[in-house]
């Protein structure tokens, strides 16, 4: 395993509780809140931009898509760039950079100029989340106080998620469109100055100063960009053409070439040994089960509700409310959690909570609501406990000078697993499903197409999500994740 150094200014100690670095605290939760926030918050706004910036169906959807596939990106280059220059350092470059982005907004006139924004937001993004990870890790030197750290950041963040989409709904009954990313304004502005206060700059010894592999940047953010790409274009445009299947090749060809390039070259962007260590490896499969089920449940249970069941969108929101609220209020247990059970248990337990929610989804639930709410407490509770527990092991795993890079590929696997969660489902309803998907009345046969479709996706992801976790528990067996804390 590779070994992270440990360094202790000795002019700088670390806190030792979370109220000495409530401020610290506060910036990186805000950095946090903004990625949450924005993407969710924004998806109830898009009939409006449709309608006042004359935007057709692809346009709208690049509005968002065009934000996922530019942050999944770039995450793993600029991370490696923030290991070099100063993780802090980034992470303030990166809120004036969003802070001017969301500024421009207020003068958007065309869906092509929204679709430019979106993708320098993307930027801002990929340069600020994954150091929201690293800078919360190096804050502390005591486990406990790290998984507390990141309970506090995800919980604000993931409190954001929820009441996003209902205060947008709210803000454009008053307010034009663009208010809802010009929030980003003052939040970028909190976070720049709670950051900067109160995190200190990165110290030498805990960068490194190897020139940065540029062909291996490009070739990375290849690799990712068509691998986010690949599984909508699936959903899209269906697996029976050749579009999607050349996407596949595109980021096998590009991965293929990533990886030679790395193992060849003496100052690589990612050391694949960072990979193979067991808690870093671990750690990312537990992460991508727990993204993929989440994904992929959200995605079934919204559609099964409102089109099968014949809910209103109100009320297939309120169905998903257990999601909600086990999101928000579970990192309540989180610390309980991992003080009885430890890091290496809590994680492998959590991941599997996310198997058995899939697997009672899959068979159970066209049964009734109960076994839909079953299954999504399952999910939720074990994606609320994986997010922190295998984001903390991910970066135990990795050395100190490339803390970054590991929270980036801790990032980069949930939003790859999160693409992947839909693409699964939506191919199998394309498969399985005729006609289209939003006609107002289903025949008798279209209705039986649809439910097997529903029990077949969920099915797949489980099995799928079940591999994973297997693979996690396999890869941490023999070595513990983490001491007893």
């Amino acid at each position: 395993m590779i070994r992270r150094p440990s360094h202790q200014s000795e002019a700088a100690q670390p806190p030792h509780t979370l109220k000495d670095a409530w401020i610290a605290l506060a910036g990186l939760s805000a950095v946090f809140l903004f990625e949450m926030l924005d993407n969710s918050i924004l998806n109830v706004a898009l009939p409006t931009i449709g309608r006042e910036l004359q935007a057709t169906a692809t346009a709208l959807q690049w509005v968002t898509g065009v934000y996922s596939v530019v942050f999944g990106g770039l995450m793993l280059a600029l991370s490696a760039v923030a290991d070099r220059i100063g993780r802090r350092k980034m992470m303030l470059a990166g809120l004036v950079l969003l802070g001017m982005t969301s500024l421009a907004t207020a003068f958007v006139a065309t869906a092509g100029q929204l679709i430019a924004v979106r993708a320098a937001m993307a930027v801002a993004a990929a340069m600020t989340t994954p150091g929201s990870l690293a800078l919360a890790f190096r804050l502390f030197a005591d486990d406990r106080l790290r998984v507390r750290a990141m309970t506090v950041i995800s919980t604000v963040g993931l409190i954001g998620l929820a009441v996003g989409p209902i205060a947008g709904g709210f803000v454009l009954a008053i307010a034009p469109w663009q208010t809802l990313l010009l929030v980003n304004v003052p939040i970028a502005a909190i976070a720049f100055i709670a950051i900067r206060k109160g995190i200190p700059a990165d110290r030498p010894e805990e960068l490194h100063r190897d020139p940065v592999d540029i062909w291996g940047a490009i070739l990375g953010t290849a690799a990712i960009a068509s691998a986010l790409l690949a599984p909508a274009l699936f959903v899209e445009v269906g697996a029976d053409t050749w579009f999607p299947w050349a996407g596949v090749a595109a980021t096998i060809a590009f991965a293929a070439a990533f990886a030679w390039r790395e193992r060849s070259f003496q100052y690589p962007l990612l050391d694949l040994q960072l990979i193979a260590s067991p808690l870093v490896s671990s750690g990312l499969a537990f992460k991508g089960a727990a993204n993929l089920a989440v994904a992929g449940i959200g995605y079934l249970g919204a559609l099964q509700l409102q089109l099968d069941w014949g809910w209103t969108p109100a009320q297939a929101a309120l169905g998903m409310l257990p999601q909600v609220i086990v999101l928000v209020a579970g990192g309540a247990v989180i610390s309980i959690l991992v003080d009885k059970l430890g890091l290496d248990r809590a994680a492998w337990l959590s991941a599997s909570a996310v198997v058995v929610g899939l697997a009672v989804y899959a068979l159970l639930g066209r049964v009734g609501y109960v076994w839909i709410a079953v299954a999504l407490v399952l999910v939720a509770a074990g994606m609320r406990v994986v997010g922190v527990v295998a984001g903390t092991n991910v970066m135990k795993g990795v050395p100190e000078d490339r803390s970054t890079v590991g929270a980036a590929l801790a990032d980069t696997a949930g939003e790859f697993a999160t693409a992947v969660g839909i693409a699964l489902s939506g191919t199998f309803l394309a498969a399985i499903f005729t006609g289209h998907l939003t006609a107002s009345a289903w025949p008798t046969e279209q209705t039986a197409e649809f439910r097997l479709a529903v029990t077949w996706g969920g099915i797949a992801l489980t099995v799928l999500a079940a591999g994973l976790v297997a693979f996690g528990m396999l890869r941490a067996h023999g070595e513990k994740s983490a001491p007893e804390i």
